[in-house]
């Protein structure tokens, strides 16, 4: 949490977990750190800006029947705060997708401002919150821009696998940095977080050691295992830690939490 030193008024700090592939753990980290953030009492709210809305259902929100979500708050004219929604995690707030959100990436082209759109809309509500964190589609669209817009840092949820460093090289050198320079000059590298890792192979550690040598000083000492409780939380609506608290995935995501609170940012 930052306050501007002239009114003494509260400004989230606003994550984007972001990554143009699917499949990579971005809406598990983004509901897991969110919860942990939540849970070391920091008032978080988690947007899900992803038209499948995962992170909707991963803390047991249905997505049938529902109005207003974040689509009505960027596109309908809907104060976000008429949108959030209390989840199982006291102290974590949801502002929801559903499918509605397909059609933003098309409808937002011929607005004003068009990158903007989630910015202006988390501004009157920031104030409420230490720590806004987003989770965005697994695509370099409109939908992620407006997130990198709004965000301070961005977190990098990366697989160990063949093509990692491909994609991972094309975000950070082209896709943020020119967010940077054009729309956004505060937004910063957080972090590259490991995931879905297995010690047991050799190509899982030869990414890791070759993430830390092309990215040296920006990879989070946490490693997200491979691990059977992560992938069942999501069916029971609720994050790791209210699923098994000792599973390592719990206890990797408490550890993500706590070196995000302790980056000095």
């Amino acid at each position: 949490m930052e306050r501007c030193a002239s009114w003494n008024i509260r400004v989230a700090r606003t994550l984007a977990i972001v990554n143009q592939k699917g499949g990579v753990g971005k809406t598990t980290t983004a509901v897991n750190l969110a919860a942990g953030l939540a849970l070391a009492e920091r008032p978080t709210l988690l947007v899900d800006l992803d038209p499948q809305g995962n992170a909707t259902t991963g803390l047991g929100v249905q997505k049938s029947g529902l109005h207003p979500t974040v689509y009505h708050a960027l596109l309908g004219g809907e104060a976000a705060e008429k949108a959030i929604r209390p989840t199982v995690v006291p102290g974590l707030r949801l502002l929801p997708a559903d499918i509605d959100l397909v059609g933003a990436e098309i409808e937002l082209v011929g607005v004003e401002r068009r990158e903007h759109k989630l910015r202006e809309v988390l501004e009157p509500v920031s104030a409420a919150y230490d720590y806004i964190v987003v989770d965005c589609p697994p695509s370099l669209g409109l939908l992620t821009i407006n997130a990198l817009v709004a965000a301070d840092r961005v977190l990098v949820p990366l697989q160990c696998e063949f093509y990692a460093l491909e994609g991972l090289a094309h975000l950070l050198k082209k896709t943020v940095k020119l967010v940077r320079d054009k729309l956004n000059p505060g937004l910063d590298l957080l972090g590259i977080l490991l995931t879905m890792f297995d010690g047991r192979t050799s190509l899982a550690l030869q990414i890791r050691d070759e993430v830390n040598r092309y990215f040296p000083g920006q990879v989070f000492d946490t490693v997200i295992p491979r691990n059977v409780r992560l992938t069942e939380a999501p069916s029971h609506g609720r994050p790791v830690m209210l699923h098994d608290l000792r599973s390592s995935g719990s206890v990797a995501y408490l550890e993500l939490t706590r070196e995000v609170l302790n980056h000095d940012y």
